[in-house]
């Protein structure tokens, strides 16, 4: 398997604003899924619409938001290539319609309470994929909370990841996967009875179970915010651990509850005072 880590500094080439022109062959397909997100949309948005790659297309796919989420969208409506407005069965059926009518070489995620660090992200992204062809490639991720979003308070880095570290737990920062959109129709897609861990499962689908290669860059793709649907409450993080156990299991991992939870101790230290 190659998984050749790419230091942001070292390794990956520097990248000046329109300098991939000759790369926009390739079509990355961002996906954002949204319920009443009419606080975090806009930023969402915009960190899509401001990345200097132009070979994006943008699809998002809205559950029916009350809220004025539905508004702001349309308000882009010329900028943004797929708008589904509808009720689905959970974000990750809504992440299946995403893909089902996405057109691009690549495939990602935003959800709509995060945005890319910089305007260069896709344009990176694209480097690796052109110069190295993996089929997927995942990064780090930021956190802040709501109510200083100027400050970094956690930095989740994939660097360490192997297939092996799945019976911890432990995955690469999903907003940060990109997978090549050939593996979605080879492998299929997100799970849709699971309700917080589909992304676990599929990418111990991929690259666990189908052995799929993958090529880390060690830079932050995203700033997430803290409090996520699998981090709310104790409650939350119980089914998410069941659901990561239940995914392990049905992908022939050999693990128990004791290996999952100790990933809190090695999240102490991801969080900056």
């Amino acid at each position: 398997m190659f998984t050749r880590t790419l230091n942001q500094v070292n390794d990956l080439p520097s990248i000046m604003r329109g300098e991939l022109q000759k790369h926009e062959d390739i079509t990355v397909s961002i996906i954002t899924v949204s319920f009443n997100s009419v606080q975090t949309i806009k930023n969402t948005i915009t960190s899509v619409l401001n990345q200097t790659y132009n070979g994006i297309e943008y699809i998002i796919v809205d559950g029916g938001s009350t809220d004025g989420t539905k508004e702001i969208i349309n308000a882009y409506n010329d900028q943004i290539s797929c708008i589904i407005s509808e009720p689905d069965n959970g974000i990750y059926d809504a992440i299946n319609k995403g893909i089902k009518v996405s057109n691009g070489d690549i495939i990602g995620i935003l959800n709509s309470d995060d945005c890319f660090c910089d305007n260069i992200v896709i344009e990176k992204i694209v480097r690796v994929f052109k110069d190295y062809s993996p089929s997927t490639i995942f990064g780090d991720a930021q956190f802040f909370s709501s109510a200083r979003v100027d400050k970094i308070i956690r930095y989740y880095s994939s660097r360490n990841f192997n297939p092996n570290k799945f019976k911890y737990g432990f995955m690469p920062a999903h907003p940060s996967f990109y997978a090549r959109r050939d593996l979605f129709n080879k492998y299929g897609l997100y799970k849709t009875d699971y309700k917080t861990a589909a992304d676990f499962e599929l990418m111990t689908r991929f690259l666990y179970v189908n052995n799929v290669d993958y090529k880390y860059i060690e830079m932050p793709f995203v700033n997430m915010r803290l409090g996520g649907v699998s981090n709310r409450s104790i409650y939350s993080r119980f089914v998410l651990n069941k659901e990561i156990l239940r995914a392990c299991r049905e992908n022939g991992i050999k693990t128990n509850y004791i290996n999952i939870y100790s990933k809190y101790l090695r999240k102490i230290f991801e969080y900056w005072i």
